[in-house]
């Protein structure tokens, strides 16, 4: 059995040939698709964050109202990037986004992606520490995250407040318990994967991993998997994680899909370079059902996830994402055991 959910880009551009045109399509229209997936039956609504695009950016406004709309769906990132945030204000954002859902949240965070712009986060107001890197601040800044969101009191009161205070030292509100377990760490290598299980987060793992040792895609993915799960256990949690890939799954049923896909039924793992080092990027499936659920069954890492997020193409509308989301849960999850 797996959990199976959504990722969305939330891109979006004035072009004639998309269906998101403007920043406020991209935002009504994911909430729509999360109302569809619940409908249909999927397990979790997980929203990229991207800065200085035209892609969705701050999350919480559309968590917040995401949840408002639905009832049993997750709702998480897919991630946001920590260079970019407070902490503080982040948790109180968190904890209400959290609250409105009846803790729903699923909260997908990193040290980001490649910017649009130049050293982005320091129009944001945060700048690394002298000798640390813009990795080094995110890693802080998560950290401190992680703290607040255990709900210790850490700050002192104002002997004359505005409010009557309760006793002791105070914390960010409002606090949502049981939030702190379902962080979870955007992880691009092997050893990012340990220092999440070290730091007791959820491990998110996605079509790219910075990193190549000459195995498909697949394979190196399982075995950051592995070690996330071996690094868990050394280091003595009380609780069960989860894990959770990415994946683009277009099942070919319809005209429409061969029309849009059929380029993608050759799809192969791709390296490059990225950020000065080596990446291995893993392939899109797309084809008939029959021979989707031979190649998915092959895949290791999918195999050793709880999680399976569906990369929707966002620009295509709804009700398409709608119908890619459907051809999975119908077409290929029963044959797969995943449902």
């Amino acid at each position: 059995m797996k959990n199976i959910g959504f990722l969305s880009f939330g891109h979006w551009t004035p072009s004639p040939q998309s269906m998101v045109r403007s920043a406020s399509d991209a935002l009504l229209q994911s909430i729509d698709l999360a109302v569809a997936a619940e409908e249909l039956g999927a397990d979790g609504a997980y929203f990229r964050v991207h800065h200085f695009a035209r892609q969705l950016a701050s999350p919480f406004p559309l968590l917040a109202a995401v949840g408002a709309r639905t009832s049993r769906i997750e709702i998480g990132t897919g991630v946001i990037d920590m260079r970019y945030e407070n902490p503080l204000y982040m948790a109180e954002d968190a904890g209400s986004a959290d609250l409105i859902s009846g803790g729903r949240l699923q909260l997908g965070i990193s040290r980001g992606s490649p910017e649009q712009v130049v050293r982005g986060y320091e129009h944001f107001g945060h700048v690394p520490d002298d000798g640390a890197s813009d990795a080094d601040m995110a890693r802080s800044h998560t950290l401190r995250f992680l703290e607040l969101l255990d709900g210790d009191g850490f700050a002192e009161p104002n002997p004359r407040p505005m409010f009557p205070n309760p006793p002791g030292l105070l914390r960010v509100e409002p606090h949502s318990p049981g939030l702190r377990r379902r962080i979870w760490w955007g992880a691009g290598s092997r050893a990012t994967a340990e220092w999440t299980a070290e730091h007791g987060m959820n491990l998110m793992s996605s079509t790219l991993l910075t990193e190549d040792t000459g195995v498909p895609f697949h394979q190196l993915q399982a075995e950051q998997i592995q070690r996330y799960r071996d690094a868990w256990r050394a280091a003595g949690h009380d609780w069960e994680p989860r894990v959770s890939v990415s994946r683009s799954i277009f099942p070919l049923v319809t005209d429409l899909d061969r029309q849009l896909f059929w380029r993608d039924t050759h799809s192969t793992d791709q390296v490059g370079r990225l950020e000065g080092g080596l990446a291995r990027f893993g392939k899109s499936y797309a084809g008939e059902p029959d021979a989707l659920v031979e190649e998915l069954a092959a895949d290791e890492a999918v195999a050793a996830a709880d999680t399976l997020l569906l990369t929707v193409p966002n620009q295509l509308g709804v009700d398409y994402n709608a119908h890619v989301i459907e051809s999975v849960l119908t077409h290929l999850a029963p044959a797969l055991g995943w449902r």
